[in-house]
């Protein structure tokens, strides 16, 4: 919005023009986002407090976590509402991919809404039925993986790209549609799964938001995709803004979400800033790239699997508990070992993952 008002100032004052420059939105665009969930916070979380709408505690879980109980939840409309309006102000309005990324998040919020809803305030222990919930999930992601090969100008925008061998593009045929749904839903469920402590999830997502920035960033600027031997896809630099508000906004979020927390995000957050960037990953082409990086929200799932898988096939469990954080809290590790930990190893996967640009 901004950058078009800029560019019709820009004819009466040619300093406008400066905002035209991608890397000083993404700049302001982070900064925004950060500055309305600072100042969003302490209002919402009186709102839900006010409310009652506060989180409820398994009993069979760490003993830990029976003083969270009551603590507000669905904090993480205050996260979606700071990157909506920062994109939006930051963002060019006339690419389709920032109106993808958007509608994408948006949708999953929206989902994640009714869940925590019917949780928190219906008092419905079951939430939105998991059918339904994967329902809804399906048709946002299968809408976006369709419009997104519908809308492809390039051979290379629907074909897979293999990270440290420059020339090995394998191309998808309507198989894209269904490799960007898995995705974009997988990354979804995935951050959710990891949020079960203070600030576990959100740093990882604004470490991976930041990783992907540069991608879309090079992948949107001719010289630097020559240079780093990486496909050139026309709009994907606007991406950049996107990413720049999710961090933005998370770090906004993780001042009050920091251990001991004063807010939860719940199914509201977790589930759209999971889905965001998986969707983020396959309009720039890196989802083998997104599965390095997020490689916090793959095992905590797939602990989730074998934990499942074991114990209906064997009758026993792999782990003391799943996900993986509640199997290392159950060990004795303080819960802000964990978090510090698992934030560690997502710095090193994010650094192997942006390796790839240049190791090709």
């Amino acid at each position: 919005m901004l950058l078009h008002l800029a560019n019709f100032l820009s004819q009466y004052q040619s300093d406008f023009q400066v905002v035209n420059y991608l890397t000083l939105r993404v700049i302001l665009g982070a900064l925004t986002s950060l500055m309305l969930c600072l100042w969003l916070g302490p209002w919402m979380i009186r709102r839900l407090v006010e409310g009652q709408i506060g989180q409820s505690v398994r009993d069979d879980g760490p003993q830990s976590h029976l003083s969270k109980a009551g603590t507000p939840t669905m904090g993480g409309a205050m996260i979606l509402l700071a990157i909506a309006i920062s994109t939006l102000l930051w963002g060019d309005l006339t690419n389709l991919y920032i109106w993808v990324v958007l509608g994408v998040t948006l949708g999953f919020g929206a989902i994640g809404w009714v869940d925590d809803y019917r949780k928190v305030v219906e008092k419905n222990p079951r939430g939105l039925p998991a059918r339904w919930k994967y329902f809804w999930q399906s048709v946002v992601g299968l809408g976006a993986a369709l419009l997104l090969y519908l809308t492809a100008s390039t051979p290379v925008e629907t074909s897979l790209l293999v990270p440290l061998f420059k020339e090995v593009a394998l191309p998808l045929g309507v198989f894209y549609i269904v490799l960007t749904y898995f995705v974009i839903v997988g990354s979804s469920n995935a951050v959710n799964l990891t949020d079960g402590l203070d600030g576990l999830a959100i740093m990882p997502t604004v470490l991976v938001a930041m990783g992907l920035s540069v991608f879309a960033y090079a992948s949107g600027n001719t010289v630097f995709a020559e240079y780093l031997h990486i496909p050139f896809i026309a709009g994907t630099g606007e991406l950049a803004v996107f990413c720049a508000t999710i961090a933005g906004a998370g770090l906004g979020f993780l001042w009050f979400n920091t251990y001991p927390a004063q807010v939860f995000m719940g199914d509201v957050g977790a589930l759209a800033l999971g889905a965001a960037l998986g969707v983020v990953a396959v309009i720039v082409r890196q989802e083998i790239v997104l599965f390095i990086m997020g490689g916090v929200f793959v095992m905590e799932t797939v602990s989730v699997i074998l934990q499942v898988g074991s114990y209906k096939l064997t009758g026993r469990r792999i782990f003391r508990m799943a996900p993986l954080h509640h199997h290392y809290e159950l060990k004795g590790w303080p819960e802000p070992r964990v978090i510090v930990r698992f934030w560690i190893i997502t710095v090193v996967l994010v650094l192997l993952g942006l390796a790839t640009l240049k190791v090709r």
